[in-house]
């Protein structure tokens, strides 16, 4: 087909006022645009369709948490593809899902921990999560438990069941999701979750948190944590860690859990379990709740066509073991002190930065206008579109933005990414964009 062809046929289509790709969470009048069309990404540069070449402050979306491009997990998953290029789990096995849940269970502790069931994404594993928490009580007995607990301001995905599950209010009336088995209290109050236990506690399946906040990169603290733990043993919920985000190193461990007092019954990881390149999701399952569900021989009704894949499975053994080539975690805590070290001096010396919160390489800004107020939620996109054209890509916050640079950023690339964003809020502030 000649080029002259193409294009008669893209006019007669109407493509020019409807591009064929409906970007996420865009309006239409964003669509199509080359400055956010991606072409390709290496290491923390990524490059666009208009020639731009940024540095990616945002780790994709949070998920190559060891960069862009990594040549042994690329090579796991071809040789996986030629191997096997589809086979499931949906009432089937395979030796790569069978390896890659053993692998998990000896990375979250088989102490404690002992299956692994696979999914698609944090959503559908969030979905997962209170299904097999509401069936783990019928099966002891006590089926009229069925509310599952989630915090005020959280994000757990938006399929029905995860964006029930959402704390924040992103439009779930106007999609008719349904949430009246679903309750919310405020993190880090421990008056509130208490009051609703004295209230609600034998109805409660399960509670569900981010060990550091999603939408606002605000963490759990000890006490609130304590609580919850102590509440769980006191109520008989089970306690979900969605660790979507903060798994694989994000904060300073493999898993932000293991640094709790007391261990999840359920814990989500989805994001950097591949490194970003499949669409893969994992929750990892208690001894006791493994134990329930063979004692009565159960079958857990729950399955996804590309969940737990040769392909997936391989990217997910390749990823965790280059995670201990890498030395990852360390090299992450390392490069953490540099942004922290960095965002600090921004909050002390620059009056358009609020406060910076977060942890390890999971951080937010606080930004203000040129006026002292706190930026408006709805300037929020426009303030990230400043900081691209300044050189990097940062995610949407809480009145200003989210930081998550691989664990294997450099120092140099850290204070790189640190200037694009002083220099973007600078700019924006000033009205020279």
């Amino acid at each position: 087909m000649t080029e002259t062809t193409l294009t008669t046929q893209t006019e007669g289509t109407g493509a020019q006022d409807h591009p064929a790709l409906w970007t996420s969470l865009l309006p239409p009048s964003a669509h199509g645009d080359d400055s956010i069309c991606a072409v390709s990404a290496q290491g923390m540069r990524v490059r666009f369709a208009d020639g731009t070449e940024l540095l990616d402050g945002d780790s994709g979306l949070w998920n190559a948490n060891l960069g862009h491009g990594n040549e042994n997990i690329a090579r796991a998953a071809y040789e996986a593809l030629l191997d096997a290029s589809y086979l499931s789990v949906f009432r089937y096995e395979h030796t790569y899902a069978r390896r890659a849940a053993e692998a998990l269970v000896e990375l979250c502790g088989p102490d404690h921990f002992a299956r692994v069931l696979f999914s698609t994404s944090g959503g559908a594993a969030n979905d997962l999560v209170m299904k097999t928490a509401r069936h783990y009580h019928a099966l002891r007995g006590q089926p009229s438990r069925k509310l599952v607990v989630g915090l005020r301001g959280s994000y757990h995905g938006l399929t029905f069941g995860g964006f029930a599950l959402t704390g924040e209010n992103l439009g779930q009336q106007v999609y008719g999701v349904d949430q009246r088995l679903v309750r919310h209290v405020t993190p880090n109050d421990p008056a509130d979750i208490e009051k609703l236990m004295r209230a609600q506690g034998g109805q409660v399946a399960a509670v569900v948190v981010e060990p550091v906040l999603g939408s606002g990169a605000v963490p759990l603290t000890d006490a609130y944590l304590d609580t919850l733990l102590r509440l769980r043993d006191e109520y008989g919920f089970l306690l979900a860690a969605d660790e979507v985000a903060t798994g694989f190193g994000r904060t300073g461990d493999m898993f932000a859990s293991q640094r709790w007092s007391g261990r999840p019954d359920l814990l989500v990881t989805s994001k950097a379990l591949t490194n970003g390149t499949c669409a893969a999701a994992a929750v990892i399952v208690s001894r006791d709740i493994a134990d329930v569900f063979r004692a009565e021989d159960a079958t857990l009704t729950h399955g996804e066509t590309q969940a737990g894949t040769p392909v997936t499975c391989a990217a997910i053994l390749a990823t965790i073991e280059e995670m201990r080539r890498l030395d990852a975690v360390a090299h992450g805590r390392r490069a953490a002190g540099i942004l922290g070290a960095a965002l600090d001096r921004l909050v002390a010396e620059h009056r358009l930065f609020d406060s910076a919160d977060g942890i390890g390489l999971f951080r937010s800004l606080r930004i203000r206008t040129a006026d002292g107020e706190l930026l408006p939620q709805a300037e929020v996109l426009d303030q990230i579109a400043a900081i691209r054209e300044a050189g990097a890509i940062v995610h949407a916050g809480i009145h200003g933005v989210q930081l998550m640079p691989p664990l294997t950023a450099t120092d140099a690339e850290i204070l790189e990414l640190t200037e694009a964003v002083r220099t973007g809020v600078e700019r924006y502030a000033g009205g020279t964009r």
